[in-house]
């Protein structure tokens, strides 16, 4: 069967943006080559012609790797089939805590983009906080108002570095738009770090009336990370500054 050069070029970047995302969720899961060919089952020089682009896969064998990763083969192919991100706007996934917003501004400013903290936009087109959203108008209606302030963002070329809720990889639709409109940047922390960068910041909650708080916080994050390592990159901020999260980011970046 021969195909044209316009189909063989898709072909093409399919390939690539899928290596991209296997290359991100297992770095995401601090894996080695070696150790996801040995738990996935194909050979190591096979899987570093996948992360690299270069190497075609069957389905069965897509599955094998997803598995390995912690995540499924469509969340993989969803990555590669949204395309390359659009540079001029990044987004910071993460639980609270993660430095989202303390590493968003100073991303911003070295970029020369404006920040953004989607959380924001909700509260003032809710007129009220997040709790009262979520206490009033439900979950249902706190997601429409996020993907309505995604639009907002996304439909302005200006450059941009969005801090999004922890939540949106929790829903399909959102996430499939901020990965099409946005280079997504999941900013990784042990639990530990979470908890204690949110209690600095002299919010309570996560401990308050709660004493299994850590048990339940490191039981989303574990739901949650084949999500956030579908993100094009992953960058852990454990014992990390915050400029030397940046320098990191703008080398990735730029």
């Amino acid at each position: 069967m021969h195909y044209s050069a316009e189909v063989m070029v898709s072909r093409n970047v399919v390939l690539a943006d899928l290596g991209r995302a296997v290359r991100a969720a297992r770095a995401g899961r601090e894996l080695t080559l070696a150790q996801l060919s040995d738990r996935a089952g194909v050979s190591l020089r096979f899987l570093a012609q996948l992360e690299a682009g270069q190497g075609n896969i069957s389905v069965v064998r897509l599955c094998d790797v997803a598995a390995a990763l912690g995540t499924t083969a469509s969340l993989l192919l969803s990555s590669a089939e949204a395309g390359p991100a659009r540079s001029l706007r990044v987004a910071l996934l993460g639980l609270r805590g993660a430095g989202k917003s303390t590493v968003g501004p100073e991303l911003a400013r070295r970029l020369g983009a404006s920040f953004v903290e989607l959380d924001q936009l909700v509260e003032q087109s809710a007129g009220m906080s997040l709790a009262e959203v979520f206490e009033l108008k439900g979950t249902t209606h706190y997601r429409r108002l996020e993907r309505d302030a995604l639009q907002q963002i996304l439909s302005d070329d200006s450059p941009a570095v969005i801090a999004t809720g922890g939540s949106i990889v929790s829903d399909p639709r959102t996430f499939a738009l901020l990965r099409k409109g946005a280079t997504t940047v999941w900013l990784k922390a042990r639990p530990e770090d979470h908890m204690d960068r949110v209690r600095a910041q002299g919010d309570e909650r996560p401990m308050r009336d709660r004493q299994n708080a850590m048990a339940e916080l490191r039981a989303l994050l574990r739901s949650r990370a084949p999500l956030y390592t579908s993100a094009d990159h992953v960058v852990d901020t454990s014992n990390r500054t915050v400029r030397a999260t940046v320098d990191d980011l703008c080398r990735l970046l730029t």
